[in-house]
């Protein structure tokens, strides 16, 4: 298969663009994260997301520590072919590293940030 739908993303100046994971069902926006060209095909031909983790500086395979994974229902990519949304099925229900069931869990109410989802399960459980 050829890469050319690869060509098509506008990729930032260090190979990446910005991805939207979003519950497939509910609509829910589980979380935000990045890809590069690797993540994006490896997501594509297994079905499973992969993203791109700056921080660490590799590939980061959803689910690979916690279980888990987000499998793939469908990539979109937007007008400006410069962000990915992708339907995701969340396995385990627990997208977010804190345990909790996506990453948005702080609302701004009276001009401070206030936690409005619960933790599902202890992050100490999940990753050792």
């Amino acid at each position: 298969m050829s890469d050319a739908w690869l060509d098509e993303i506008k990729w930032t100046a260090e190979g990446l663009v910005p991805v939207i994971a979003q519950e497939t069902g509910t609509g829910k926006v589980l979380m935000f994260a990045w890809m590069n060209r690797d993540a994006l095909r490896l997501t594509q031909q297994n079905g499973h997301m992969v993203y791109w983790s700056r921080s660490r500086g590799k590939l980061w395979h959803k689910g690979e520590e916690s279980g888990n994974q987000q499998v793939v229902k469908q990539l979109r990519l937007d007008c400006d072919n410069d962000v990915i949304l992708a339907e995701v099925e969340q396995k385990g229900g627990i997208a977010c590293h804190t345990g909790r069931h996506n990453c948005f869990f702080q609302r701004l109410e009276g001009g401070r940030w206030v936690t409005v989802e619960p933790v599902i399960k202890d992050p100490k459980e999940i990753y050792r």
